[in-house]
């Protein structure tokens, strides 16, 4: 259950924007440029947030109500994603042109080591950002992402070994009618939030999201191994994940695989939530929110594969 429920996090039917009982993200300004838009609100050191596959940064709204007192935001939206317009790439990138977008922002608007959060492929955008942008960042924080995706189809799985599967499923995703795609969000969604009071909204913003765009970040995502590159990473790097019972295997193999997959990074640390599904900071975001503050206040503490 768990593989099934990781691998709809880069399925035809990834989205990402929050239930109606949760606030909308109301910017006190906003940043445009061709791979993202941005919004900031809040005041003091500064936090990059940046949400999943097909998905909005209203994702982040009740963190955001939290964060926005003691911290600058910098709320993330990716081009193709949640109505944003898609911008082509000619190599068919998603998350590589995401992150240099990122780092590009930084640099324009002269932060310093912020913070990044990041959930699924924000979560690899973040380890892009930490090992090719290393002098930019201050601390990571990866949500419910790892660092090679395809581990969970073979543990022994390589870029190369995944590219056919990968290739397949991006052309199932341009060619299913309508009807069928939307079908396959709603069960996809299912595995990924376990309230079923957010799972509309998110369908939702799945269906508003540029299909080409959303099937190749599913192939870069298959088929993008960071392992090799988690060596560079030197900022603190805190790894909160899910873990439910109905995934049918025991916590302890969920604590394993994760610790596993990030085993080469430096200053790493991990935070198990339970009762939850992909989609944390919807399923417990109480729970979540004490994770982010408690990192954001001690993240520079973090211990080497804590």
């Amino acid at each position: 259950m768990r593989a099934r429920t990781m691998l709809a996090a880069i399925g035809i039917a990834l989205s990402s924007s929050i239930a109606s009982a949760q606030p909308e993200i109301s910017p006190s300004a906003s940043v445009t440029q061709d791979r993202i838009s941005v919004t900031v609100e809040g005041t003091g050191p500064d936090v990059i947030l940046i949400p999943g596959l097909a998905s909005s940064r209203d994702v982040w709204a009740g963190l955001a109500a939290k964060l926005r007192q003691n911290h600058r935001l910098h709320l993330v939206q990716v081009a193709g994603f949640a109505g944003l317009p898609a911008i082509v790439d000619p190599d068919g990138k998603v998350a590589a042109p995401t992150a240099m977008a990122v780092a590009d922002y930084i640099r324009r608007e002269r932060l310093k080591m912020p913070t990044i959060i990041g959930h699924s492929l924000g979560g690899e955008v973040a380890l892009m950002l930490g090992a090719r942008y290393p002098d930019q960042v201050g601390r990571l924080l990866i949500v419910d992402a790892l660092p090679f995706y395809s581990l969970l189809i073979d543990p022994a799985a390589t870029s190369d070994s995944v590219k056919p599967q990968a290739a397949a499923f991006r052309n199932a995703m341009l060619t299913a009618p309508a009807t069928q795609a939307e079908a396959m969000q709603s069960a996809s969604i299912a595995r990924l939030a376990k309230t079923e009071a957010v799972r509309p909204a998110l369908v939702t913003a799945g269906i508003r999201s540029d299909r080409k765009t959303v099937a190749d970040a599913t192939y870069e995502l298959m088929t993008t191994d960071l392992r090799p590159e988690l060596g560079r990473i030197t900022v603190p790097v805190e790894v909160v994940y899910a873990y439910d019972p109905i995934y049918g295997v025991p916590a302890s193999n969920i604590d394993a695989t994760f610790r596993s997959a990030y085993a080469s990074t430096p200053h790493v640390s991990f935070k198990r939530i339970d009762g939850s599904f992909h989609f944390v900071m919807l399923d417990q975001p109480e729970a979540f929110a004490r994770a982010v503050i408690d990192f954001l206040g001690n993240g520079s503490s973090a211990t080497a594969n804590r």
